[in-house]
């Protein structure tokens, strides 16, 4: 046999490619209804995907579409909030321009290589004797033993493209590993311990591939959806910030015009304390002036009079020296500086106070759009812990219920998870703790250990705050640390943000913050986490209540 060219070579090697093996040109049939465009009900053109993976020529879509009001598949109906961005299929284009091509290839008409006189059409080609038959001619491959095990197909005129031209043997497998056309000699010696499969089970790949690519194109449209509501959701949280912070800003505003106008005032008051005292001053000194001009005259008539000796009169001068004058001891006598200075600190602190609490007020605010519903999950709940029909409290038993050992419940620890598991995002949960003298109150990972003692921390999958003995106040982080909070928390939010690493914990009606976990590495869903711990003789046995949150501040 001929050795062919370098140039048919090529050309066989692009036909023996996944996407276009040599055996399409006798299975173009079966695909022509995975290739047909369902609109125009022919064989793609420029085939496009939409979101949800079904495939339409381009122009038909489109035309579709701007003869409708709403985005939606032709093919299943569902509706796209957006008008997709439509991007042309190219691996599935190939596929059809490659049927196109074999179909004019079997359109084309093969003769039977046997007739002499005239030529019949043939009805099949054989690759072991790389001949065409006509029906008449065929028939000792339909009859004689060894001719039926040679290897029939639909006749085409290129027969040497389905032989392997190193073994002159029929391409009836197909090489996964190196993606090429194989006889039976070739997984004998370069082939060998390759991954091949029977030409027909290609025609499966093929599908297989077109569901991976639509796989793929809805992974594609899943991720520009997930962008878009990111986008929308950073847009709308970027506008609840703002105005948050403006409320805040206002808030700043008004602290700053109260210290301005009470540093004005503070000013004012000093400066008529200082004009009232100098007034005070300059009066007593006209009036001391006035009392030392009349001492003088009154010293020169006692030296007259002593000459004289009138004694009366010089009694009556003396009575009048005595009388006291109507001063103030001024040394006993400070201008407030330090006491007015003492009172703006105050005020300044205060104020202070004020705008703390008021930025706390603002960012627990925040927090409080994230909220969730959170319902608690029975089947982890301790033995001993009592759970509401509605599954919002949790209360310690002192009898221990007859319940079966799942692997998600807790054995030891009188402890309960939540149904809803977080595994991105920010979530908000408030549970009241009104009443307990001990409790435990926090989120957990879906990995923490729920058998025997149990440590809490973050190494072990716990963020947690706790309260022991009425007024003993921890925050469970490595080591742990003691919490002194001004008023007892009465309802305790728990903010979680998932990709910052954080699980913040505030007092609901104090506004006030308790204690942050920050920096944290989560991994698998977190879930929220309650212990109502024991009754301790009835002192503690009012249950923790997951409190009910409007959702639609």
């Amino acid at each position: 046999m001929a050795e062919s060219s370098p140039i048919s070579l090529k050309r066989r090697e692009r036909r023996w490619s996944i996407n276009s093996p040599p055996f399409m040109s006798s299975s173009c049939g079966p695909l022509t209804e995975e290739l047909q465009c369902s609109i125009c009900l022919d064989v793609f053109t420029d085939p496009v995907s939409t979101p949800c993976g079904h495939n339409f020529c381009k122009t038909c879509l489109n035309k579709c579409w701007d003869n409708s009001q709403t985005c939606n598949c032709p093919y299943c109906k569902e509706t796209f909030n957006q008008r997709p961005d439509l991007k042309i299929n190219t691996t599935l284009r190939e596929i059809v321009d490659h049927y196109k091509n074999k179909s004019t290839e079997k359109k084309t008409e093969v003769l039977c290589d046997f007739c002499e006189e005239r030529k019949l059409q043939a009805l099949k080609s054989c690759l072991v004797c790389q001949s065409s038959y006509c029906e008449t001619h065929l028939q000792p491959h339909l009859r004689v033993a060894g001719l039926k095990k040679h290897k029939l197909m639909e006749p085409v005129s290129n027969l040497e493209d389905y032989i392997c031209q190193k073994h002159e043997r029929p391409l009836e497998l197909f090489c996964r590993d190196d993606q090429t056309c194989v006889c039976l000699s070739c997984t004998e010696g370069d082939h060998k311990n390759h991954n091949t499969v029977p030409l027909e089970e290609t025609e499966l790949m093929i599908q297989d591939v077109q569901m991976m690519i639509q796989d793929r194109v809805k992974k594609i449209q899943d991720i520009k959806h997930s962008a878009e509501i990111r986008k929308r959701n950073t847009e709308e949280e970027k506008a609840a910030r703002v105005e948050l912070f403006t409320d805040l800003i206002r808030s700043i505003e008004r602290c700053q015009t109260e210290v301005l106008e009470m540093m004005e005032e503070q000013q004012k008051a000093a400066e008529k304390q200082e004009q009232e005292l100098i007034k005070d001053l300059e009066q007593e000194i006209t009036e001391l002036k006035m009392r030392n001009t009349e001492l003088k005259m009154r010293n020169t008539e006692l030296e007259q009079l002593s000459h004289t000796e009138d004694h009366l009169h010089l009694l009556q001068i003396y009575s009048s020296l005595r009388i006291p004058t109507n001063t103030r001891n001024w040394s006993e006598i400070r201008v407030n500086t330090r006491e007015s200075l003492e009172t703006l600190r105050r005020a300044l602190t205060q104020l202070q106070d004020t705008l703390h609490e008021k930025f706390t007020q603002t960012e627990l605010k925040w927090m409080q759009q994230y909220a969730v519903d959170v319902t608690l999950d029975p089947d982890t709940a301790h033995p001993n812990l009592m759970l509401s029909d509605d599954g919002k409290q949790v209360r310690y038993g002192d009898t221990e219920q007859k319940l079966a050992d799942k692997p998600k419940r807790f054995n030891r620890c009188p402890a309960v998870l939540g149904k809803e598991g977080f595994s991105s995002g920010k979530f908000y949960f408030e549970v009241q703790v009104k009443g307990k003298s001990n409790w435990d109150v926090g989120v957990a990972t879906e990995y923490i250990k729920r058998k025997g003692a149990i440590t809490l921390g973050p190494s072990n999958g716990y963020w947690a705050v706790w309260l022991r003995n009425r007024n003993e106040y921890k925050a469970h982080s490595a080591p742990p640390v003691s919490l002194s909070l001004r008023v007892k928390p009465q309802r305790v939010g728990v903010f979680v943000d998932y990709e910052e690493g954080r699980v913040s914990f505030y007092d609901v009606e104090s506004s006030s913050h308790i204690y942050s976990f920050t920096g944290q590495s989560f991994t698998g869903k977190l879930y929220a986490y309650l212990n109502p711990s024991q009754n301790r003789g009835g002192y503690n046995s009012v249950p923790l209540i997951i409190t009910p949150f409007n959702f639609n501040i």
